[in-house]
């Protein structure tokens, strides 16, 4: 009985927390890589300074 109990425990509680640290942490790398790259690749730009 108590093995269905951790299946549905770890279904609903620590799995979709999971997705949602792996996205999170996936989103800031992705956005600091793009951020950082975008800077590199129009290194002089005037507009750079205004995306304060």
């Amino acid at each position: 009985m108590i093995g269905p109990l951790l299946i549905i425990v770890a279904l609903v509680v620590v799995l979709p927390v999971a997705f949602i640290i792996t996205g999170g942490v996936l989103a800031v790398i992705l956005g600091q890589s793009l951020s950082k790259e975008g800077e590199y690749l129009n290194e002089g730009s005037e507009l750079i300074d205004l995306n304060v």
